[in-house]
């Protein structure tokens, strides 16, 4: 089975806020889905955390390398666009590409073979993952609306983020995770994302370490990006002293990138993007080193319902990763895939069996919100 062309589409229309300082509009273009065809008119379906023009830059860039390339060998195939673009586009635009192209070939391989691709990753450890509503921070009443909301919807697990976190006061914060914390009950997990990875970021390693003593009087299960996503000797301390597990890494591209962080002991939980990352492969063998290091791999997952479907097949072939994370409310992964995502009476989310990434897009909802009809059609 060859790769015969590439195709992308990004999605417009409903792209929900990012909590940027400079926010994103709904007509904005942040994620772009990725179709792999090949001779036997089988499709692969990935999806890439980048505008749609930078992906039909970089696919135009990696055309020749690819086309004709065996549809079923994700870790070569992937690994030959890596090594061609160190002059190029190492750990940028490119690689977000290359991540999209390898979620593709892992779907086709699972497609090939009639297997899921958790299993062809080693093996299922488990069939069902909670996955945990991830929200925007808002002032303290109207988190508690919508955190009840989103409760109401089945789910067990929440985590709030960005917003006015670490931007306004102390106070502030403190008010808004006790809101939290009194919506969602005792018995529900509550993370806190301060956004670290913002622009012009300020808050240093003492506010975060005051903020994390002030989380764990709340019970929260981690604190995620609290300093700026460079400062490697800072998140080291934090995590040392933090009564609470230190979370990051969601902006950091190529396992090369995350092996200091890993070695240092600077992350209590890991969190790469499969759709940044270097898609499927390289998610894998950064939770393995993570695993090496006694570091919990949990991904990060603001993205698509594709992105979600690739995490729900690293979930099950992570014995350690019982988390996955679902942005709630957005369109991009609620409407576009056929059936949709059901949580059972737990709040729990079953992983697909199916082959693949066992999810099929409808074809009418991503013209609606990319404005291309032929994204998986053949021929």
């Amino acid at each position: 089975m060859k790769i015969t062309e590439i195709r992308c589409a990004g999605l417009r229309g409903a792209t929900p806020e990012g909590g940027w300082s400079n926010e994103l509009r709904p007509e904005d273009c942040v994620h772009t889905l990725i179709a792999v065809h090949t001779d036997s008119g089988m499709v692969g379906l990935g999806s890439v955390f980048t505008n749609d023009a930078l992906v039909r830059a970089s696919l135009a860039l990696l055309e020749p390398l690819f086309l004709g390339e065996s549809a079923l060998e994700p870790e070569r195939v992937s690994e030959k666009l890596h090594q061609h673009m160190f002059w190029l586009g190492r750990g940028g635009s490119i690689t977000h590409t290359i991540s999209g192209i390898d979620i593709a070939l892992w779907d086709l391989l699972g497609k090939a073979t009639g297997q899921s691709v958790g299993r062809l990753l080693g093996g299922r450890y488990r069939e069902r993952v909670q996955p945990y509503a991830s929200l925007l921070m808002q002032e303290p009443s109207k988190m508690r609306d919508s955190l009840l909301a989103v409760k109401d919807q089945g789910f067990r697990a929440f985590k709030i983020g960005w917003g006015p976190f670490g931007r306004e006061s102390n106070s502030m914060d403190e008010a808004i995770v006790q809101a939290a914390r009194d919506a969602i009950g005792p018995e529900s997990y509550l993370m806190v994302d301060a956004g670290g990875s913002d622009a012009y970021w300020t808050n240093g390693y003492k506010w975060a370490l005051r903020s994390a003593r002030m989380l764990a009087d709340y019970d929260v299960y981690w604190f995620e990006e609290p300093l700026q996503p460079d400062a490697i000797e800072d998140f080291v301390l934090l995590r040392e002293h933090s009564p609470i597990a230190i979370a990051g890494g969601e902006v950091l591209t190529r396992r090369q990138s995350f092996q200091p962080w890993l070695q240092a002991r600077a992350f209590d939980i890991v969190q790469p993007d499969v759709t940044k990352v270097g898609g499927i492969s390289e998610e894998r063998r950064i939770a393995w080193m993570a695993q090496d290091y006694g570091v919990r791999f949990i991904p990060h997952g603001w993205n698509t319902a594709v992105g979600l479907a690739a995490d729900l097949q690293l979930a099950s072939a992570f014995s350690g990763t019982n988390f996955v994370e679902y942005l709630t409310g957005s369109p991009f992964i609620d409407e576009i895939t056929v059936g949709g995502w059901t949580l059972d009476s737990e709040g729990m989310l079953s992983i697909p069996n199916k082959p693949g990434l066992g999810l099929e897009l409808d074809p009418d909802v991503i013209a609606k919100y990319s404005g291309i009809k032929t994204l998986l059609q053949n021929g």
